[in-house]
């Protein structure tokens, strides 16, 4: 039974979410202000977290941002809210919110979506978290060699997975384009800076689709990192 912690402050649209994940069966605990979600999330946890982006207290940006910042193994979230520009999308999962449905929006859609999330924390949690690299939204399964992106899987050869696996697990540290050849490709480096160049840019290419290809910075003269 997922718990489902509910965070919107509109009464009628909590509660009809509430009515309708309970008959999925879900368990759920409702939240009517970023404060009291939080102190929920604090004290109960939950499977997943259903957010409005405008809450009185704390608002949905900085809930998102201050959960991510509190949590070794972290919550799908997803936002809900009434803006509806490209660019506040791109911020709330900058952030670390793993989906965004603008209102008004269907409980039936939102309940799929929910599915997706779940499924792919499940699969984590089966594989062990130590062996799932979750970074910002991606989730990195080194078993299956498997990357999703906003929930949606993205093809990539051996060479581009091992370089996205490598900069996502330790997003802070700047990869050299030597030590980036001798992780993925187990050899002494003796190729061209253009190689890693060229995978990079690949990669970045592939990523393009979902909004994530920023994940990967360039740091000049030195190499290559995730992370701001």
């Amino acid at each position: 039974m997922p718990r489902i912690l509910i965070i919107e402050d509109d009464t009628d649209i909590n509660n009809a979410i509430c009515a309708y994940l309970t008959r999925q069966g879900c368990r759920c605990r409702q939240a009517f202000s970023g404060t009291e979600g939080r102190l929920y999330w604090q004290q109960e946890g939950a499977d997943l977290i259903v957010a409005d982006l405008m809450l009185p207290g704390l608002d949905g940006q900085a809930l998102v941002k201050e959960i991510r910042a509190g949590t070794a193994a972290p919550v799908p979230i997803i936002v809900l809210s009434a803006r509806t520009a490209v660019e506040d999308r791109l911020e709330l999962l900058k952030l670390g919110a793993d989906d965004y449905m603008t209102k008004p929006f269907s409980l039936v859609e939102l309940w799929l979506r929910i599915g997706v999330q779940l499924r792919h924390a499940g699969a984590c949690a089966q594989q062990g978290q130590a062996n799932c690299i979750r970074y910002k939204d991606w989730v990195i399964d080194p078993q299956s060699r498997t990357l999703t992106a906003v929930g949606v899987p993205v093809e990539l050869t051996l060479h581009e997975f091992e370089i996205a696996a490598l900069l996502a697990a330790r997003p802070q540290k700047v990869f050299t384009r030597q030590e980036i050849f001798e992780s993925v490709w187990n050899q002494q480096y003796f190729v061209e800076d253009k190689t890693i160049n060229v995978h990079i840019s690949n990669l970045r290419a592939k990523l393009r689709p979902t909004g994530t290809d920023g994940y990967i910075k360039t740091v000049w003269g030195i190499g290559f990192k995730c992370g701001d």
